[in-house]
């Protein structure tokens, strides 16, 4: 009895365990709100865009642009094994059994940093070492007689070979709709974020589902668990009533008791740490934007104190050249030749005149700070809800 019952709650609770995963990993979805690619911040981010690149790779079966793609090729084959029995007697029998299965023959993948873009730009994802879930964009089960069959496959059949082969492979295309949430970065080449690899980050995904079926994906595996660990639970308790039969009731309940409040154990342990760990992302959120604050104070009258100089210093060039000019049209001879030279000289000295670009840049300096301010307060909003 005891062995039995000892055997199920292990089996439960290990159970559990696989549905506290679960549990985690649908907080934090549910729990995390979602990113513009312009105001990421280093730290957790989920983000929603389109895969963009400039240089994508083209995939080996279908042969579209892609940015990750994987594939397979799978050959058929069957025999037919015969053996032989002894009964009690001594008697011999032959047996013969037909066997079949597919056998991965070829197999590859590839996959290049890209760009995840959005309404408020792009931010380069890097799917090194990330769970990917891509959609399938290649199936086909070919004989010898399709060029197929050699072109993408090896020129080697494999034992008990039926020669059939089976093309398989899924990909990312180019301009799919991505959800990915993984730990963002700074890039070491340019000032802005990135999504890469981190062995701290609680998830790194991207996936051609939306987040709404990520969460119910996880969902799905939590409820799946829980039942699976209370039909263990009482399992083990049916098995024990071999021992006990006039304590069936008895042995049901404590199963199914001690089941459950484990189970309120570990969910009060979740959602104790996932509420602890909201509270951390809404201190980081309410700190970026005392950050993105900072940077339009120190940012925004250094750069106009510049455009402002240098506005300053057009203006008494062309001052300058415009009285060059009248001089040089009331003079003449050698008085003429040196306003000419001085005019020369200045026109050299400063050839490119470039107020103009400067208020371009100011303005879009300006319009991109208060974006980032925007976008850090959005995100604060949302945490803190």
């Amino acid at each position: 009895m005891g062995i039995s019952l000892l055997i199920g709650a292990v089996l439960a609770l290990g159970s559990l365990i696989g549905a506290f995963y679960f549990f985690r990993k649908k907080r934090l979805v549910d729990d995390t709100p979602t990113s513009k690619t312009l105001g990421v911040f280093i730290g957790l981010a989920e983000l929603k865009g389109t895969a963009e690149s400039d240089a994508p790779v083209t995939s080996r079966l279908a042969e579209i642009p892609c940015v990750v793609y994987t594939w397979h090729v799978d050959e058929h084959w069957s025999r037919t094994v015969t053996y032989t029995t002894t009964d009690s007697k001594g008697h011999t029998t032959t047996h013969t059994r037909h066997e079949s299965g597919w056998k991965t023959v070829a197999n590859g993948a590839q996959s290049i940093p890209f760009y995840l873009k959005d309404d408020a730009g792009v931010i380069r994802i890097i799917p090194e070492g990330a769970s990917i879930e891509d959609k399938e964009v290649f199936d086909k089960t070919v004989g010898r007689a399709d060029p197929l069959y050699y072109n993408k496959g090896p020129a080697a059949a494999i034992v008990n070979s039926d020669f059939r082969r089976r093309f398989v492979e899924h990909a990312i295309p180019l301009h799919t709709k991505l959800y990915v949430m993984g730990q963002a970065r700074e890039r070491q080449d340019v000032v802005a974020a990135e999504i890469a690899k981190d062995k701290k980050s609680p998830m790194f995904l991207i996936s051609v589902r939306t987040e709404k079926q990520v969460s119910s994906g996880f969902a799905l595996g939590l409820w799946g668990f829980i039942v699976l660990g209370l039909l263990l639970a009482l399992g083990g308790a049916f098995l024990a009533n071999s021992g006990l039969p006039n304590h069936k009731m008895q042995l049901y309940a404590f199963a199914s008791i001690g089941y459950l409040f484990v189970m309120g154990l570990g969910w009060g342990w979740t959602v104790y740490n996932s509420l602890v760990n909201l509270r951390l992302r809404v201190r980081q959120a309410e700190g970026q934007i005392d950050i993105q604050l900072k940077r339009r104070n120190d940012l925004i009258p250094n750069l106009v104190s510049v455009v402002d100089g240098y506005a300053k210093h057009e203006k008494g060039l062309q001052t300058l050249v415009t009285q060059l000019r009248d001089q040089l049209a009331a003079e003449s001879g050698q008085t003429r030749a040196g306003c000419a030279a001085t005019l020369k000289v200045a026109l050299e000295n400063y050839p490119d005149l470039k107020a103009s670009e400067l208020f371009l840049k100011l303005q879009r300096e300006l319009s991109e700070t208060e974006q980032r301010i925007a976008l850090a307060r959005d995100y604060f909003n949302d945490v803190a809800t």
